[in-house]
């Protein structure tokens, strides 16, 4: 005669195999510069700068609005939606792309629009997402950043442009193109009214938009490490057919020959750009 019984099932009988394995995926990151491992929530603490090496990791529109408005923000132009005027299919049609970015990401297109302050100070900020096909400009996100550049000048606040793109769509054609010159003329009015505009080139702004609003700031600041150029360093070098110098097209490359006005840690960008409010406003 037992004297015990066990009738409940062991921990390993009872437990299936897969729901006893230790989840670990997205809870570590590794740096892209120099490898290192960083729990992610660490990483989210350090405005995702590498703790070793501060490697500045991408973020996303919505994360940059974050980190550079105070609690409160409203969005403009949400609903606006790219439309297929050349019907354009490379290795699959463009409509599709816009659908499968929109379904992944939330958003409509390639830029937000937000209204909101900035250590107490209202402004008008335009922040651009790269994962919304490479952040290209279309007519939607140039549509989008004059009309943020009209709403700073109807409330007379300061303008603010985080570029994070890949440049003109080409998916629109010369429509993509137009953007260029209609968002530079809107700055040139925002210039003759006497407001302020600061663009902040993060990792990576070339092509269209380098060529357009991210280089007419009255303020142009970078991040560590971002590479900034209209086209890339192949096509250089194969039109004018010399080597480049090293770090070409990097952000501190280019404040050491006159391109730009500072190079901020993400860290250090809010109070920054605050304190060149303070100093172009008054």
């Amino acid at each position: 005669m037992a004297w015990f019984k066990r009738e409940k099932k062991g921990i390993d009988e009872a437990t299936p195999p897969e729901e006893r394995r230790v989840r670990t995926e997205g809870l570590w990151t590794k740096c892209e510069s120099c490898r290192a491992i960083t729990f992610r929530k660490d990483l989210e603490a350090n405005l995702f700068v590498c703790p070793k090496c501060q490697f500045h990791f991408k973020v996303s529109a919505t994360q940059r609005l974050e980190m550079l408005l105070d609690d409160r923000w409203t969005e403009h132009d949400k609903g606006m939606i790219s439309t297929d005027p050349l019907h354009f299919v490379d290795t699959k049609p463009y409509a599709r792309r816009i659908k499968e970015a929109q379904k992944k990401l939330g958003m409509n297109d390639a830029v937000i629009t937000a209204e909101g302050q900035l250590n107490g100070r209202p402004v008008v900020v335009c922040a651009m997402e790269f994962g919304f096909i490479g952040g290209s400009m279309g007519a939607v996100v140039g549509e989008k950043v004059t009309r943020g550049i009209e709403l700073a000048l109807s409330t007379r606040q300061p303008f603010i442009a985080v570029s994070c793109s890949g440049g003109a769509r080409m998916m629109e054609g010369t429509i993509s193109l137009m953007q260029l010159a209609k968002v530079s003329a809107a700055l040139a009015k925002l210039d003759d009214a006497k407001l302020p505009y600061i663009s902040i080139l993060t990792d990576p702004t070339t092509g269209g938009v380098t060529a357009s609003f991210a280089m007419l700031g009255d303020l142009n600041i970078a991040e560590p490490g971002a590479l900034i150029g209209f086209a890339g360093p192949r096509v250089i070098e194969q039109t004018i057919r010399q080597k480049l110098p090293e770090g070409f097209q990097r952000s501190e490359f280019l404040l050491e020959h006159g391109f730009l006005d500072a190079v901020v840690p993400r860290k250090e960008l809010k109070s920054f750009v605050a304190s060149s409010l303070d100093l172009l406003i008054g």
